[in-house]
C-alpha cells in the first residue's frame, strides 16, 4: 500500500503533492478533535501522554528526516560541512521565538498568556496556541516535497511522504488538546470542533509556501529543512514538554515522548 501512495506522489506535481500531504496531516488533527462530539473530558493523564508522544514524533522528525538530510546534501567537509545546518537550524529557532513573543496565545493549561497582551477571547488565544505549533510542520513537510521537486537526490518522494504520516499520527492528540478543553469552558460540541480543526489550517498553507519557495531557490535547500527543524525542536522544548510537567504525570509523559521517538524513528528508517 505505501509503494501505491510513492507513485501516486510520484505521479503527480510536488507543490499539488505537498498540498494533499498537508491537508493529510490537517485531516487527523480533525479527527482528533472529533473526539469532542463523543466525550466532554479528556483525562489529564491520557492527555499528558499523547502531548509527550507528539513531543517524541516531532524530535524524531528533526532529526531523521530534516537535519540529517540538511547536512548530508550541504557541500564541503568538517564545520564547512554542517554551516548551512547550524545557521538554519538556528534562524528556525528565533522564528518561532520572535512569534511566541509577539503572537498572543494561551497554554493548554489555560494559567499562562504569552505574546503581545490582546483583549481576544481566551479559546482565540488558545487556538493560535496549537496554530504556533504548526506552522514549522507543515513546512517541513513542504520543504521536502519542493527538494524533490529541485531534483535533489538527498530528497525523497518516501521521506516526504513518511514525514507526513509522522506529523500526521501526532497531530491528532493536538486536535483533541484543543477542542477538549474548549468543551470544558462550556462552548458547543461543533464549535469545539470546528476551533481544534482550524488550528491545523495553516499547515497546508506552509507546506505550499515551503515548497514553492524550495523549487525557486534550490541552495536554500538544506538551510529551509534545519529551518524547520529548529522550529519544531524549539516548540517541543518551550511548549510541549512544559505542558506535560505541569501536573503529576510526568513519567507517563515521558514514556509518551520515547514511544512517540521510536514510532518516528521505526517509519523514517523504514519507509523514507
Amino acid at each position: 500500500m505505501f509503494e501505491t501512495i510513492i507513485d501516486y506522489f510520484e505521479s503527480i506535481n510536488p507543490v499539488l503533492a505537498a498540498l494533499y500531504a498537508t491537508l493529510f496531516t490537517w485531516f487527523l488533527t480533525a479527527l482528533g478533535a472529533s473526539f469532542v462530539f463523543f466525550f466532554k473530558n479528556m483525562n489529564r493523564v491520557v492527555l499528558d501522554g499523547m502531548l509527550g508522544f507528539t513531543g517524541g514524533v516531532m524530535v524524531a522528525a528533526s532529526f531523521w528526516s530534516l537535519l540529517a538530510p540538511a547536512i548530508e546534501m550541504s557541500k564541503g567537509e568538517g564545520f564547512v560541512k554542517v554551516i548551512p545546518a547550524a545557521v538554519g537550524f538556528l534562524m528556525g529557532a528565533l522564528f518561532i521565538f520572535a512569534l511566541d513573543k509577539t503572537l498572543p496565545h494561551l497554554h493548554i493549561n489555560f494559567k499562562e498568556t504569552e505574546g503581545i497582551k490582546s483583549p481576544w477571547q481566551r479559546t482565540t488565544l488558545l487556538v493560535l496556541a496549537i496554530t504556533l505549533h504548526n506552522i514549522p510542520e507543515g513546512l517541513a513537510v513542504g520543504v521536502l516535497f519542493g527538494g524533490v521537486a529541485a531534483g535533489i537526490p538527498e530528497a525523497s518522494i518516501a521521506g516526504a511522504v513518511t514525514l507526513a504520516i509522522g506529523i500526521g499520527i501526532q497531530n491528532f492528540p493536538e486536535g483533541i488538546a484543543v477542542s477538549m478543553p474548549l468543551r470544558r469552558m462550556g462552548m458547543s460540541r461543533r464549535k469545539s470542533f470546528m476551533y481544534g480543526q482550524a488550528s491545523a489550517i495553516v499547515e497546508p498553507i506552509a507546506g505550499v509556501l515551503g515548497a514553492v519557495a524550495v523549487m525557486f531557490f534550490i541552495p536554500i535547500l538544506p538551510y529551509a529543512l534545519a529551518f524547520a527543524a529548529g522550529a519544531m525542536i524549539f516548540v517541543v522544548v518551550e511548549e510541549v514538554i512544559p505542558e506535560t510537567q505541569q501536573d503529576k504525570n510526568t513519567d507517563i509523559a515521558t514514556l509518551g515522548f520515547i514511544g512517540g521517538f521510536i514510532v518516528m524513528m521505526t517509519l523514517d528508517v523504514a519507509l523514507g
